[in-house]
């Protein structure tokens, strides 16, 4: 169905506007029909869906390796991690169906404003489910790393397989030691690295190995939350993001953040890029380097991907960087509402979406109940199914 949304102020890396945003047929146009469903959104601000650029999302629910200290490389964790499977905990959370897992984690960035996410791992048949709950960056090439394992596809055939009009993608430099500073060099002489080349983490990236990537066009996902728990430390992302060869990735609650709100929150705090600079890493520049046509802006054409906050005042960008999930008050996906706080719910009925009452880390929700597979909500911390009378007795409570 068609909606407009008026009164807001439209958000993006290049400032504030205040116009109002017309869907219709999944994406924002230039204007919407007679019969487009009224939004009012006074005193809110509108932003693109977010793109978290790196995910493994079938292991969201899986506990994270404990505490030690940092590991020298991702050879020297990924051992670790081996072992760590075996831990009773671990087998029993890899023992849930796959197609559940995925779409957990899924959800775990729905629930955060993301609504495309760049899914690093073999391809399963449950991501082409027509009511999967984000987006999926596809048609692209991947290897895993350059040692390590023999998972996935094999790093030079993979290269050549991929069209260099397509993203290719591969863990790269993520370590702090020789034997990841030297992995640029080695990926270079194996001819792949080009202008099509996502490298994700790049810790051990020097200063002419990032002269390097940028002289031939190529990008990085910089994933801060899981490289500082893991390797102690992360990339210094200022001279890639001037450069627009930089994206954020969450990676997974296995190594990194809840999600990718959370992995904004920690890096307002640390102050390397400003929340301007952070929303462009999961939107704009996202969009560029994963070749996502019609995502990370607000201008017709582009999908109907948006996330609605209240106008806390101040710079409009820090009313969703540096914020949690909870402050959330809408995520569209495709011109719909998918997940909204109580009062949208006239929105939900008009576009003839069934909701379930959910409370989202004490706040009430409305979840489009197509998303609301009990046994997926049973996976995510502070995500609970609850009754509209339970909801209402919250709001009273609340309104005291």
């Amino acid at each position: 169905m068609d909606a407009t949304l008026s009164g807001a102020s439209l958000v993006t890396t290049t400032g504030a506007v205040r116009k109002p945003v017309h869907l219709a047929g999944g994406r924002i146009v230039s204007r919407a029909g007679k019969a487009a469903f009224p939004v009012d959104l006074r005193d809110h601000l509108v932003f693109p869906g977010l793109i978290n650029a790196h995910d493994h999302l079938q292991v969201n629910g899986v506990p994270p390796l404990p505490a030690r200290a940092p590991f020298p490389n991702s050879y020297a964790w990924i051992e670790a991690f081996q072992q760590h499977f075996t831990d009773p905990s671990v087998v029993a959370a890899l023992a849930i169906p796959k197609a559940r897992r995925l779409r957990h984690g899924a959800l775990k960035n729905l629930l955060a404003g993301v609504t495309c996410v760049a899914h690093h791992d073999p391809w399963h048949p449950a991501l082409d489910a027509p009511d999967f709950p984000v987006a999926l960056l596809r048609d692209y090439g991947w290897s895993y790393t350059l040692d390590g394992p023999a998972y996935g596809p094999p790093v030079q055939a993979s290269f050549a397989a991929t069209p260099s009009s397509r993203p290719w993608i591969i863990h790269l430099a993520e370590g702090t030691d020789a034997v990841a500073a030297a992995e640029l060099t080695r990926l270079d002489r194996l001819g792949c690295l080009a202008a099509n080349s996502v490298l994700v983490h790049g810790v051990g990236l020097g200063e002419r190995d990032i002269d390097r990537v940028i002289a031939v066009g190529a990008a990085v996902v910089w994933c801060p939350g899981s490289n500082r728990r893991l390797l102690g430390r992360s990339l210094d992302p200022r001279r890639l993001h001037a450069e627009g060869r930089l994206a954020i990735g969450s990676d997974s609650r296995l190594s990194g953040a809840r999600d990718l709100l959370e992995e904004w929150r920690e890096e307002v705090r640390r102050g390397e890029l400003d929340s301007r600079a952070l929303l462009a890493l999961a939107t704009i520049d996202a969009a560029r380097v994963l070749r996502l046509a019609g995502r990370g802006g607000l201008e017709p054409g582009c999908k109907g991907d948006v996330v609605i906050v209240a106008d806390r005042g101040g710079d409009e960008v820090n009313s969703l960087v540096g914020q949690s999930r909870a402050v959330l008050r809408a995520v569209i996906r495709d011109g719909l509402p998918r997940l909204a706080d109580l009062d949208f719910a006239d929105w939900f009925a008009a576009a003839g979406i069934e909701t379930v009452a959910v409370t989202l880390d004490g706040k009430a929700k409305l979840l489009a109940r197509e998303l609301a597979d009990a046994c997926v909500l049973a996976l995510e911390p502070g995500l609970e199914a609850t009754t509209p009378a339970a909801h209402e007795r919250r709001q009273a409570g609340a309104s005291r």
